[in-house]
This record gives structure tokens, sequence and C-alpha cells, in this order.
């Protein structure tokens, strides 16, 4: 089970929290998302999140020192989600170093093209980062091979068009992703973007090695931040899916 939480909504002392807790839960991996002022493939409930952090004065130096905090109490790994641009603004080698050198296992950059990848996938690889790739239903068999040859940690199957958001239904070729990413690469195959409740969690903990959860994190966090009754649901809601992401983990492979 992978979790996602904006870093630094509503502040970084809340984001270190929410790992400790994420991790108490069973979630298996953290992606910490890097507030960003233009974040293109997120959806409303996201971009809300990135809005906040920025405002609470969110900044990459600062998302390291509580990765640094959470060190010095937890070995969970933690990928970060982010944008091209705040990275390059530190200059791209000097992030990456940076990031590992706090205890950070990976970057996932989401609009990193495959085109334009190999320098910056060289540069995580020197530092010690994996570079978790991305693939899409829109993507070719051919272009999935050519994607996942140079990832590391995992591989993200994005399992629709569109924007990052919680969804009522899986979409259609979500499975058939997987398993064509699955026969080109021995990574795991992780599956994200609309996975919102313990029914859908089961249903791709079936047919992926892992599971994304993200939109509907951010929201429940949100809403029960000033909640203790209301967190402790979230809590509860959060094993709950980790729960249906193991019992559903019977898939070959």
């Amino acid at each position: 089970f992978v979790g996602y939480i904006t870093a630094g909504d509503p502040d970084l002392a809340h984001t270190e929290r929410r790992v400790l807790e994420l991790e108490q839960a069973g979630v298996d991996v953290v992606e910490l998302g890097v507030p960003f002022s233009d974040p293109l493939a997120d959806g409303p409930t996201n971009q809300a999140a990135a809005e906040r952090a920025l405002a609470a004065g969110t900044t990459f130096a600062g998302i390291l020192e509580t990765v640094r905090r959470i060190r010095a109490k937890s070995d969970i790994p933690l990928v970060l989600f982010s944008y091209l641009n705040p990275l390059v603004a530190q200059g791209f080698e000097h992030a990456c170093r940076e990031a590992y050198d706090a205890g950070v296992d990976g970057f996932l950059l989401v609009d990193l093209s495959r085109e334009e990848a190999r320098p910056f996938q060289r540069s995580m690889r020197e530092a010690g980062l994996d570079p978790i790739v991305l693939v899409t239903p829109t993507s070719t068999d051919e272009r999935i091979r050519r994607i996942v040859r140079n990832g590391r940690g995992f591989v993200y199957c994005v399992s629709r068009e569109g924007v990052t958001g919680a969804q009522e239904t899986l979409a259609g070729r979500a499975e058939e992703l997987v398993r064509r990413t699955r026969g080109v690469t021995r990574l795991p195959v992780a599956l994200g973007f609309g996975i919102s409740s313990p029914e859908q969690a089961a249903e791709v903990g079936r047919f992926a090695d892992a599971v994304v959860v993200g939109s509907a994190l951010v929201q429940r966090f949100h809403e029960s931040a000033d909640d203790p009754q209301r967190h402790e649901e979230t809590l509860k809601w959060i094993k709950d899916m980790v729960v249906a992401v193991k019992a559903g983990d019977s898939h070959d492979g």
C-alpha cells in the first residue's frame, strides 16, 4: 500500500506526524508531494492541498528537514512526488544529493517525459535515488518497454487519462495496463489515480503489486484536521484500505 500526502499541508509538523501515523496504519511506502504552483496533473483536491502548503511557507529545504526528523524515528520508504520545476530550481543534481542525504529513497517526477528523462535519471541514480517511472493507458507496448528500462524501485501505472482525484469506479483499462507493464519489467507494478474505497483497493490488489491512494487520503486528512474523532475515523479508514489491499493480493507473478 502506497499512501500519498502533500508535504506541508497544512504544515510540515503535521506532515511528520501523518507519515508516522500512516506507517502505524500499515502503509508500506509514503509519497510526499512537493507543492508546486502549477500542478497540471492534479485535480482539485491535490491542487488545494498544494495551495495550502505553499501558503504555509513550505519549501524544498523544509521538506528535507522534515524527512530528516522522520528518519530519526522511521525507516519507511519515502518517495518525493514532484514536478520538475521545483527541483531544477534547486539545481537538479544538488537537489538529488540533498534529498538522498536527508533520507529520501526516490523521486517520482510526474511531468518528466521519456525523451528528456535520461540525464535526470542518471543524476538520481548517481545520488543513490530510485527514479520511479510512470506509464499511462495511452502508452504503447513499445513505449512502456522504453520507459521502464531506466526505472528503479517500482513502476507507477496511471489508471486513467486525466488528473488525480477520487473516482467511484476504476477505469476499464487499468488491469490491462498493469498486465502490459508487467510483461516488460521485473519491477513491482503499482496502480494509482482515482482509488478511493476499500472495495476498489481490494480489486486493484488482486492484479497489481501495489495500490496508490492519494486524493482520497489528502481530503480525509484535511477534513479531519481539527476534529480528533474524525481523525481517528480517518486512521481506521486507512487501516481498512490497507487490509483490503493485502487481502486482494492474490495475483500471480
